[in-house]
């Protein structure tokens, strides 16, 4: 087993006491306001600021391509805030100068890509950039009048650490990340929370695009959340385009679960070994994972969180869960949320599990909230706003 604390490598979550004067994607401190252009200075190594936030919350996009014939602006979440329903030209100033202005856009951070003459590609010269089990996405933060919720702010701040470990059941070296909270006593038990990504996402994304850590450090500090472990383990289990994937993967990730991730963290960290000092919540994916393998092992987790995700059958797949008579015994705190621009859609399958939730009389709580859809932004506030404050709360 390797492991070794991460002081905030998370390159491009910026915030300080003082006024920022080095933002424009400087990296010199984790400013809360990286794009706004302070010094009118290009980015290192790109050849024109792109892209740039003014304080009324305008973007403006740039591109130097002398021989593209169309760039458009795309992106899920980009487009969602802007309320655009198909993908924004640019238009070209000059021989090689491509620019786009947008906005007012909310202050939050969204994903954005360029199409360049029919090919989806990244903004070359924003150096903030996302990394997980997918092709590369462009981060664009819009800030607002101060640091944001899951900003760094001047707070007590705990710590991440990697761990790689090696699991008998995937058959590889594997990695796991763990927040510890401020002032972590090895003489204390602490409360774990094991936080799952979705697909595409890795361990260290709920720390990059989800800033889990920051977004417990501001809570803790605030005093809306008990300190607690965060381990945030890799839930990709089999190849996610993988024809059995959804055949083979919940079985794999359960036995990963109980024979390699929850005793790695239980034998690492000074932790509460029962269910009631545990809870199990993921995205997407990761709350499926939560819903059809968490929901089946009561002997290891009292506590869910069902982000974006759930069944549409879950009279089915839930059955045991929603039919034991115990069941609001045994379950202290459940999450069923999403963001209100997925209700439509992917969104469904959180309705029919809280319809099915409700209809048992199984206690949870059903939240549609932020201003996101099937990202980030949604997450993000789902985290800060609803799961962590719930848990381990005495009633």
């Amino acid at each position: 087993m390797k492991s070794f604390p991460i002081r905030v490598f998370l390159g491009f979550l910026f915030v300080t006491q003082f006024p920022s004067v080095q933002a424009q994607q400087a990296h010199v401190n984790l400013d809360w306001n990286p794009h706004k252009n302070t010094q009118n200075l290009n980015p290192f190594g790109a050849n024109v600021i792109s892209p740039e936030v003014s304080d009324d919350r305008m973007v403006t996009f740039r591109l130097k391509a002398p021989r593209a014939q169309e760039i458009l602006l795309t992106g899920g979440p980009m487009l969602l805030a802007l309320k655009a329903s198909k993908p924004i030209p640019f238009k070209k100033d000059n021989d090689t100068l491509w620019t786009l202005t947008v906005g007012p856009v909310k202050p939050d951070i969204y994903v954005y890509k360029f199409i360049i003459d029919g090919v989806t590609v990244v903004d070359p010269n924003n150096t903030l950039t996302g990394f997980s089990d997918q092709p590369g996405y462009s981060q664009l933060v819009v800030h607002g009048d101060s640091p944001a919720y899951y900003d760094a702010r001047q707070v007590p701040h705990g710590t991440v650490s990697r761990h790689t470990y090696h699991s008998d059941v995937l058959k590889g070296e594997r990695e796991l990340y763990v927040y510890t909270p401020p002032g972590y006593n090895p003489k204390k038990k602490y409360p774990v929370l094991y936080l799952l990504g979705g697909s595409g996402e890795l361990a260290s994304t709920w720390s990059l695009d989800g800033r889990a850590n920051f977004i417990a450090d501001n809570l803790i500090a605030e005093g809306k959340a008990v300190p607690m472990i965060i381990a945030m383990p890799n839930n990709q289990v089999i190849h996610r385009s993988d024809p059995r994937h959804t055949e083979l993967t919940f079985k794999l990730f359960e036995d990963e679960l109980r024979k390699q991730i929850v005793p790695f963290v239980d034998k690492n960290y000074s932790t509460q070994t029962n269910p009631k000092g545990r809870a199990l919540a993921g995205l997407s994916m990761g709350g499926r994972h939560t819903q059809l393998v968490g929901f089946n092992c009561l002997d290891l987790f009292s506590s869910f969180g069902c982000l974006s995700s759930g069944d549409l059958n879950t009279e089915q797949a839930s059955a045991s869960f929603l039919n034991d008579p115990d069941i609001n015994k045994k379950v202290d705190y459940l999450l069923v949320g999403q963001g209100p621009g997925e209700i439509a859609t992917i969104g469904l399958r959180a309705v029919a599990l809280h319809e099915a939730l409700q209809k048992h009389n199984v206690k949870h709580d059903y939240y549609v909230g932020g201003d996101g859809a099937h990202d980030w932004a949604t997450w993000r506030h789902l985290l800060y706003y609803r799961l962590l404050p719930n848990l381990w709360r005495k009633k």
